[in-house]
Formats: C-alpha cells, structure tokens, sequence
C-alpha cells in the first residue's frame, strides 16, 4: 500500500456531529425546548468563533465558554457547565459515519492510523470508547491539548514526532474541511484526501490530492 500512516479528521469525516441534536439534549436537562431558531442564533456566535480559534485569535477555553455565554446569563448556570454538558450529550449520540467502520478495520492491518482534530479533549476519548473504537488509533491529537489548531503546521509536526517521523510521501490526511485538513496537509508536504459533502464547494485555491464523497471510495485509492 503507498500509505503506512494514514491520519483522519474527527468530526463529519469519521464522527457524525449533530449539534443541533446535542443541543436539545443538553438544554432539556433545563427545561428548555431547543428550537431550530435557537440553533441558528447558536450558530451565528459559534460560527465566528471557531474561525477564530483556527486563526489562533482565541483559545479553545475562550471559544467553549463564550458561546454559551448568553444562554448561561438566561438561565443563571455557570456557561463552562453548558459546554461540558453539550460535549457529554455530543459523545451519547455519536455514530460513525456510513462505512467508517469498514474502513478502519480494512486499513487497520496495513497501516498506522491517527486522529488529527480541532475539536476538544472532553469528547475525543469518550466518543472513541462510545463508538468501540479507541483501539483502531495509534494517535489521537488533540489541538486543544497541543495549542495549535489545523491549519497550523505544529499540530501536525507535532503529529509526525509522535509517528517517529516518517517519509512525508507515505502520510496520507483525511478530512471533509477544506481549510483545515486539506490546507494545513497541503502545507506540511503530505497527500491529502478531501471527503465532500453535499453543497460544499472546495474553495479554488485548496487543491486536495484525491476528492471523494463518501468514505467507501477510499478503499480503491489505498488499494484495499
């Protein structure tokens, strides 16, 4: 197989992320109806954020907190105990995505496998042990935990150190976002290979080394 380190993007690329249906979970732990309103005015402080954090503008703490400030001022609750109850109710609810499963366990002899994720410590492990895969992965990095976010070239130069620093040409990223797993692969010197979602258009200057809409694709081009 060309690649003997294949490393993947957490959220949307292995991971389901609903965080609408998190949302409601953990507001109705307080008697609040979650309104599909009420996720958009969520997302519209959320959004921002996070493009923020990958800009290294703010940290992951500021990022948590601040988003459920508002909420937390409604309902008299510290804000930090909103964004752990919602990462508790996001690793309850989380399914690998179709063909996840099949993919690791077909690649799992052949190669060594990683988890590069911006998102946050608190539901990287849980959701690993949730979905019974926290033995597929010889990595899992954590930007929260490292102090650099995709796409920062430490986070994944931090990433080859822990692999023993192998032959660029034989790495391989995997990720459905872009600007993140796409532009910070591209910038380390690695393959890339963008998972696309429905009506999302690859921004013109990121030019991923294979494009695939589901996961299932990936086992031709590694050979499986």
């Amino acid at each position: 197989m060309k690649y003997s380190h294949v490393l993947f993007d957490a959220d949307e690329t292995l991971f389901s992320f609903n965080a609408f249906e998190g949302l409601k979970v953990m507001f109705a732990h307080y008697g609040v109806e979650f309104t599909e309103s009420d996720y958009h005015h969520y997302q519209a402080t959320n959004k921002p954020l996070w493009v923020a954090y990958q800009k290294h503008e703010i940290t992951a703490s500021e990022l948590q907190i601040t988003r459920f400030t508002e909420w937390a001022n409604r309902l008299d609750v510290p804000a930090k105990e909103l964004n752990d109850g919602f990462l508790d109710a996001m690793a309850s609810i989380c399914v690998p995505l179709p063909g996840a499963v099949d993919l690791l366990t077909k690649l799992k002899p052949h190669a060594k496998l990683g988890i590069i994720t911006n998102g946050f410590a608190k539901l990287q492990q849980k959701r690993l042990e949730h979905t019974g895969l926290q033995d597929m992965f010889d990595w899992l990095v954590i930007s929260e935990l490292v102090g650099k976010a995709k796409p920062a070239p430490e986070i994944f130069q931090h990433t080859f150190q822990l692999m023993g620093n192998p032959p660029k040409e034989q790495i391989l990223m995997v990720g459905d976002t872009a600007a993140s797993d796409i532009l910070g692969g591209h910038n380390v010197g690695i393959d890339t290979c963008w998972l696309q979602h429905p009506g999302v258009e690859l921004p013109e200057d990121i030019k991923p080394t294979y494009q695939i809409n589901q996961l299932v694709e990936l086992e031709a081009i590694l050979g499986l």
